[in-house]
């Protein structure tokens, strides 16, 4: 049975049949409300555009922001969009991914100033944690945001995963529950909530639900004893909110979890009583399959209360308007705005399903009861956090300096995955770095582009480089062993080395072909920022684990000799049995 088939027996079948006349007890006004109070959209533009602001008056749950809703040069100007969204509706959710590490919305322009969820992991200190996640919070709260979309509580346990990875604390379900805990605690503890996810599991998926529909290849009794223990942790630890994977799981059925009542049914049987929120909506793997309008439907039968709608920059119609607030024909649908027709496609379906008595209407009050207990609790959290003493904060580039490892041609300090190599702050005589005397990087970045759960940021390595050494941009097809394309290939000159940047080395990555192509330059080496490495790489190679700013400034400060300060003070080295 496809996922379509197995929707509409759903909901021809257990689907019940009441109308709303006969429940809602009100107007089409009441409705509206009702209705609005499950959506969660996204928006284009740094102001709020008329059609969000009239939706928001009509009880819209609130907004998620992304990086084009973001000014960069100008601080203040996210707090003063938040204000404007809460004139519209006092209670609304204001949303945002904020991981740290490789994902990040609020410092997208320079990177994460706070290291990411693997170098956390294996730092293996709860504490660090903890203060990683109320750095987030207070950064989220002085923005006006006031659900965190984070951590994530996936356990990583395939190491070509394209879209976890090193978003993930690691491969071993007590390592990862622990950090979920603890970045609960400390992003909730700055009056901000937090949503674990991606329930049940993402992390052992091959594919990106971003682009299709991934499966897990795993029993319900291996989810169980591999994937949930993180949520049950997160679920220990008082989360606010946890967010639905667009993956399939066999055990529970052809359906993704998000639309998935059985999914719902497991979340809510670990006790869990907060919102369960969607991935967005817009993601192919539900775009492309059901659509956004009647996945909205379904999500909300399977037992979610707000809907995240994405991203309009990424969902193709929305892409050319990511930024502005214009109101002309550059839609479809006759001069509505892309982000205006993806929040009209969800409401009119749900408005639809009400009526013709496929959506109950005591479920959409349910949802939007708990979206509104939230947003109570939210207030009150942040007066309060707003009145704690701020407490220390951690060298976060110390601490990612001392989570890096390295890894050298022949098998020398090495390991694999995320316990790969000798840490640099239990082995610093040995870091690897650049020869003595180099003034000029050759930077040859042959990571794929970037994923849509990070978006795009700048070129946080090579500026982090520039602090010490001039950095030259130079193609992989230059180096020696590219082939093909290029017969003549100049040698470094005097002081100049070449660095290759490495999302994976991983068998068949460009990370390893180009790390490959360099073997035969004196002095070249590799910086990996995955989780994948070889135990024989072709390069000496500093594993770093993430890309944010303090990930980067860390790996400069080691290449350019400057590792000692850097690692000093670093806690327990590497990951521990879990």
């Amino acid at each position: 049975m496809t996922i379509g088939e197995e929707m509409t027996t759903f909901e021809t079948a257990g689907g019940p049949a009441t109308s709303a006349g006969d429940s809602l007890g009100g107007s089409n006004e009441d409705l509206l409300r009702l209705v609005n109070g499950v959506i969660w959209p996204g928006f284009s533009g740094r102001t709020l555009p008329e059609w969000l602001d009239g939706a928001l008056h009509d009880g819209l749950a609130g907004v998620v922001y992304f990086s084009q809703n973001i000014d960069p040069a100008d601080p203040a100007q996210l707090a003063r969009l938040s204000a404007s969204v809460r004139e519209a509706n006092p209670l609304a959710v204001i949303g945002s991914d904020e991981e740290g590490g490789n994902v990040t919305r609020l410092e997208s322009r320079l990177g994460s100033s706070i290291p990411g969820a693997a170098v956390l992991g294996r730092i293996d200190d709860a504490g660090v944690t903890e203060a990683a996640g109320r750095a987030i919070g207070d950064l989220c709260r002085s923005a006006g945001i006031n659900l965190v979309l984070a951590p994530v509580a996936d356990v990583n346990t395939n190491p070509l995963n394209p879209v976890i990875g090193v978003r993930s604390f690691g491969d071993r379900p007590g390592l990862a529950g622990r950090h979920t805990a603890a970045m609960i605690t400390g992003i909730q503890s700055a009056g901000v909530g937090a949503c674990a996810k991606h329930f049940p599991g993402h992390g052992d998926t091959s594919t990106d639900s971003h682009l299709e529909l991934p499966a897990l290849r795993l029993t319900l009794d291996q989810i169980e004893a591999e994937h949930l223990p993180p949520f049950r942790d997160a679920v220990a630890a008082g989360v606010k909110a946890v967010m639905t994977a667009h993956i399939v799981v066999p055990g529970l059925g052809p359906a993704p979890a998000t639309l998935n009542p059985a999914a719902g049914s497991l979340l809510r049987g670990l006790g869990f009583d907060g919102l369960q929120v969607t991935d967005a909506l817009d993601m192919a793997a539900i775009r492309a399959t059901t659509g956004s309008g009647r996945g909205a439907v379904l999500a909300l039968l399977a037992g979610a209360d707000l809907l995240c709608l994405g991203n309009p920059a990424t969902s193709g119609d929305g892409a050319d308007n990511a930024t502005g607030n214009a109101t002309g024909n550059d839609g479809a649908d006759g001069g509505i705005r892309p982000d205006e027709a993806a929040y009209l496609e969800v409401r009119d379906a749900l408005l639809e399903a009400v009526a013709d008595g496929s959506l109950p209407v005591e479920q959409l009050r349910d949802a939007g009861r708990r979206v509104a207990d939230f947003a109570r609790w939210a207030v009150d959290a942040a007066a309060a956090a707003a009145a704690r003493p701020t407490l220390p904060v951690p060298d976060w580039v110390a601490a990612a300096a001392g989570a890096c490892s390295f890894s050298r041609p022949g098998g020398t300090g090495t390991g694999t995955g995320t316990d790969a190599g000798t840490n640099a702050g239990t082995d610093p005589v040995q870091p690897v770095a650049l020869p003595p005397g180099t003034n000029r990087v050759l930077l040859v970045d042959a990571r794929r582009g970037h994923n849509q759960a990070a978006g795009r940021t700048s070129d946080l390595f090579a500026a982090a480089l520039a602090d010490y050494v001039t950095v030259v941009p130079r193609p992989a097809s230059d180096l020696p062993g590219a082939g093909g394309r290029h017969t003549h290939h100049v040698p470094p000159a005097q002081g100049e080395s070449v660095v290759v940047l490495a999302g994976s080395l991983a068998a068949g990555s460009p990370g390893l072909a180009a790390a490959e192509a360099a073997r035969a330059i004196p002095g070249a080496v590799c910086i990996n920022t995955g989780v994948a490495a070889p135990p024989d790489p072709p390069l000496p190679t500093l594993n770093c684990f993430g890309t944010s700013r303090a990930t980067a400034q860390a790996v400069a400060r080691i290449l350019c000799g400057a590792v000692g300060e850097a690692s000093a003070g670093r806690g327990n080295p590497g990951d521990q049995p879990a």
